[in-house]
């Protein structure tokens, strides 16, 4: 149990601490990854930014998904689910989430692109692995610019989970893997997911600070 994901990420900064000699970037996945992420960079002194990826859901359940869309388009469909929708579907809900997609990265990365990841170790960081599909969605835009190694970390997961994101990205750095995981909010005292507003702030704050370390560095 984590008091709340900031206490979790400092954490996964320890784990990860034999990474830091890669000089990797964390992409944390919006919104709850995001506290989760920044003490991991934090820790390791490394670059750190966000990857948007958004789940799916049913048009008449919306709040069950059956896939998720990152930024750059790549898509995860959950096999369970895909046969049961029509492409119309599916390209409906997309749509619906693009829009969404587009405003989280003007709000949180000021509309820039991703740094480049090729030939980078990257750390994608959510704050907990449930359905599994925004990560999955996130790895797979992560793969197609061909980054030396992706490494998947978070708080907690389930075990067949945990095995999966193994097979997907090879290292996997999980804290917690409890014999029932049903959700996210299940490993935090604390499960309250910050605002937009309160994440620009923790973005722009980072923002301002890795500025300033890069002024001093190219003054000394």
């Amino acid at each position: 149990m984590f008091k709340n994901r900031r206490h979790a990420g400092l954490q996964l900064g320890l784990e990860l601490e034999k990474q830091r000699s890669a000089n990797p970037i964390v992409l944390a996945i919006p919104r709850g990854g995001v506290e989760v992420g920044c003490e991991i960079a934090r820790h390791l002194d490394c670059n750190f930014s966000v990857v948007i990826a958004r789940k799916l859901g049913y048009l008449r359940w919306p709040e069950s998904s059956f896939g998720a869309l990152a930024e750059d388009g790549s898509l995860y469909l959950n096999p369970r689910a895909k046969g049961r929708l029509s492409k119309s579907e599916i390209e409906r809900v997309m749509k619906k989430e693009n829009s969404e997609i587009a405003r989280r990265v003007k709000a949180y990365r000021n509309g820039e692109p991703l740094a480049p990841l090729k030939d980078r170790v990257v750390i994608v960081v959510d704050d907990g692995v449930a359905t599994g599909s925004t990560i999955f969605a996130a790895i797979e835009l992560c793969k197609k610019q061909r980054p030396e190694r992706i490494i998947v970390a978070a708080p907690a997961c389930g075990n067949e989970m945990y095995r999966t994101l193994k097979s997907k990205v090879g290292d996997a750095v999980i804290l917690e893997i409890p014999h029932s995981f049903y959700g996210v909010s299940q490993v935090y005292e604390n499960p309250e997911v910050l605002s937009d507003s309160e994440i620009k702030k923790i973005l722009k704050k980072w923002e301002t600070k890795r500025t300033l370390e890069e002024s001093q560095y190219h003054r000394a």
